[in-house]
């Protein structure tokens, strides 16, 4: 997946503005007293309903993996179109698009000599295969990716590089900024190298021998020059000690067999809550999952989510005052192909979107509230930020990230927001087999739910835009 973290880091600054509310000159805007008691009831409810849960266990159970621009990835979006319609949203389509496809056949590695045993890995997301009968050759250890890059151009030719640099838990994922970039970058130094292929310690935070897959060039428009793949992060210690205990070289057998077309259809789901404006407030997650998990965590959970937040606003009696408009995104994980082609096919309208924000970082608890405002409308967060914390979500900085799949958008000048749940246990799960329905805490979604529908209403209601 490439997460909203990652994309951000890679992107640099949308665009300045001040870093708090404080620095607003404006005095804060205030919710009516009916308002507040509906942002109340929003609260209550989302806290007490199971519809978040209902939409992630149906999408996880009909559907699972969803690999972008797949069989499966299609009667996801049908199943998206059907549920939609059942819950009563309007003006529900599919916007399709083509972009070139990634698939995984096999995959196998193991050490040959001197102590043969097995490897468990993945391969990465446009990894071209070996050739016929794989890849045997001596490995090369680098303890990091800059200590990859600063290694001379010569000496390791027709050898299997070994990226080790492990990656760091935190509450807000930082630590993937850093861990990923070995997973975009190594195929490309490896070839620069003259190196038949790349291992990677998996950009994870778990010991489980599970490997964690994921794109191994940046965008996915194209296949990695060399094979890729990551190793589990047992297997990784496994690697790195048979290296240290070798009296001479340490050999490996990679095998890994894929499949690529240049020209597959995805598309993304859409549905709406018709507003009293044709103003727009654009929520939603991605619909497409890695092929090893179900993808419930990553990013079935934000599907379900936008989707029961939204549902909760559209059922208060009248109109919100602005359209709200669910977007399931197709194909993120492998190169935010929806979010670009949103983007590309709503460009006449981006003046009608008031603000943009996904989920797209697990199921956890939202524990801050992140802001990216024009200056001149800052001050609107602090009666946003104030009424979330009720659910112990603290406000943050007007630095929100925002998310891969409205990037896009938030750079053609659209504000956005972020409800940060926290990542403290996402990457033992990300990208792995592991990602399955259980790993999901039916109390954790439904704050989430909450807190969604009372930052929609509230994003509705008040009076102006947020640039």
């Amino acid at each position: 997946m490439l997460k909203f973290i990652a994309v951000a880091a890679a992107a640099g600054v949308l665009f300045a503005l001040p870093a708090t509310a404080q620095e607003a000159e404006a005095s804060p805007p205030m919710l009516t007293a009916k308002q507040g008691e509906t942002v109340d009831r929003l609260i209550d409810k989302g806290l007490e309903s199971d519809l978040a849960w209902d939409v992630l266990e149906s999408l996880t159970t009909e559907i699972g993996p969803r690999l972008g621009g797949s069989d499966a990835e299609a009667r996801a979006r049908d199943w998206g179109v059907r549920k939609l319609k059942s819950l009563g949203f309007k003006n529900v389509r599919i916007e399709t698009f083509e972009m070139p496809a990634w698939s995984r056949i096999s995959e196998a590695a193991e050490i040959t000599a001197p102590f043969p045993q097995p490897l468990t890995i993945a391969a990465l997301g446009q990894s071209p295969s070996t050739p016929d009968g794989g890849i045997e050759a001596e490995v090369v250890r680098f303890r990091t990716l800059p200590e990859l890059q600063a290694a001379p151009a010569e000496g390791i030719e027709g050898k299997i590089i070994f990226i080790d640099e492990p990656m760091a838990r935190t509450q807000d994922g930082s630590g993937y900024v850093a861990a990923v970039a070995k997973r975009g970058l190594g195929a490309v130094e490896a070839a620069k190298r003259g190196a038949a292929a790349v291992l990677i310690r998996s950009a994870g935070t778990d010991n489980q021998r599970m490997a964690h897959t994921g794109g191994s060039v940046s965008g996915g428009a194209s296949l990695a020059p060399v094979p890729a793949a990551a190793l589990s992060n047992p297997d990784a210690d496994q690697l790195a000690r048979a290296i240290a205990y070798a009296k001479g070289p340490v050999t490996v057998r990679l095998a890994i067999e894929t499949a690529w077309t240049e020209n597959a259809v995805s598309g993304n789901v859409i549905g709406e809550i018709p507003g009293k404006t044709d103003e727009l407030i654009v929520i939603g997650g991605h619909l497409d999952s890695w092929d090893n998990g179900v993808g419930a965590v990553d990013d079935g959970a934000g599907i379900a989510i936008t989707t029961a937040a939204a549902k909760l606003v559209g059922d208060l009696p009248g109109k919100p005052t602005r359209t709200i408009r669910v977007v399931m995104w197709g194909a993120e994980e492998v190169g935010i192909f929806g979010g670009k082609a949103y983007a590309k096919a709503h460009l006449d309208e981006v003046d009608r979107h008031v603000i943009v924000a996904e989920s797209d970082f697990g199921a956890g608890e939202i524990w801050r509230f992140d802001t990216r405002f024009g200056a001149a409308s800052l001050a609107k967060a602090k009666p946003m930020g104030d009424a979330l914390r009720r659910l112990a979500i603290a406000p943050g900085p007007n630095t929100a990230f925002g998310g891969a799949d409205i990037g896009p958008m938030m750079r053609a000048g659209v504000p956005a927001a972020m409800l940060y749940q926290s990542g403290t246990d996402y990457f033992d799960l990300h990208h792995t087999p592991n990602d399955t329905l259980d790993k999901v805490d039916p109390d954790n979604l439904n704050q989430n739910v909450a807190a969604w529908a009372a930052f929609i209403y509230m994003a509705s209601e008040m009076e102006g835009g947020f640039r």
